[in-house]
């Protein structure tokens, strides 16, 4: 009776490590008011720094890449209000607009390396410790906003400390607002050459691959090295699939009900300058 049961118990653990594991990752540079800082949901929907959250509630990510990681509280309070307690997130520290990670999973190391054209964030990484003994690494960035030689400057930069930190063959994520004007800057070949760059990048379901609030400029990236790239999945949300993945814009998703706290008016505030990019991947 006793070895029937133990058999019992094995094959229904090794049955739930067979499962496979998808991951959610978003690119979030969310802040919507004058002082690049989130708030939690207030209730009534009424402070337009809360209209963060309210997306990252709504997309329910895994991994989030955040710019602008300032926030009204303690930033622990914010994460445990927007995700959860259990979930685990790396600030950097600096005086201007930090960049960070936040993940379902736990963070077993992280840090930044330079950025050598700006002196308020740098360029943020994680490594995540996966279901599976499996490391996942996620880089989250926010580029110069004046021009596209500065933005391959830091690219150089930052594809340096790559390949001197990150193992060749990782599960390699990078994220956040690259605030790029055209796919063809010289940026993408560069990062071409440690990750997968989409010929169809994420769409909003209109065909529509542009993030920035007028939805003309393609600003905001998710992009993984070759091997995580290969276990991308269409991303499914509120009933849709969504091939490539998604720019997620509260004035024309449908149903918006589904997906609550999200209001219609969220990416429409006047501060919101980007939309949340979504990619969703899953291992055998």
């Amino acid at each position: 009776m006793i070895r029937r049961l133990t058999l019992a118990l094995l094959t229904l653990a090794s049955a739930a490590l067979a499962e496979p594991l998808t991951l959610r990752a978003v690119a979030a540079n969310l802040t919507s008011d004058q002082q690049q800082s989130y708030s939690v949901d207030n209730g009534n929907h009424s402070n337009p720094e809360g209209a963060g959250a309210r997306i990252l509630k709504a997309l329910k990510p895994d991994v989030v890449m955040i710019q602008e990681f300032n926030t009204t509280m303690p930033v622990r309070q914010w994460v445990n209000d927007t995700f959860g307690k259990d979930f685990n997130f790396f600030q950097e520290e600096t005086k201007g607009i930090p960049n960070g990670i936040i993940s379902r999973y736990p963070i077993a190391a992280s840090g930044h390396w330079d950025d050598p054209v700006l002196d308020n964030r740098e360029f943020t990484w994680a490594r995540i410790r996966l279901p599976g003994d499996r490391d996942l690494w996620v880089i989250s960035v926010h580029l110069h906003s004046k021009n596209a030689t500065s933005r391959a400057t830091q690219v150089t930069a930052l594809l340096e400390a790559v390949q001197k930190n990150v193992p060749a063959d990782a599960l390699l994520l990078l994220g956040g607002d690259f605030n790029t004007r055209t796919p063809g800057e010289p940026c993408f070949p560069l990062l071409a050459k440690s990750f997968v760059v989409p010929a169809k990048p994420p769409h909003d379901g209109l065909g529509n691959t542009s993030t920035n609030a007028p939805r003309n400029r393609p600003y905001d990236w998710v992009l993984a090295s070759p091997t995580l790239d290969k276990h991308e999945i269409p991303v499914a949300l509120a009933g849709q699939e969504f091939d490539g993945g998604l720019v997620f814009d509260t004035r024309i998703f449908e149903p918006l009900a589904k997906v609550p706290p999200v209001q219609e008016g969220d990416s429409a505030l006047k501060m919101m300058q980007h939309m949340a990019i979504v990619r969703d991947f899953r291992f055998p």
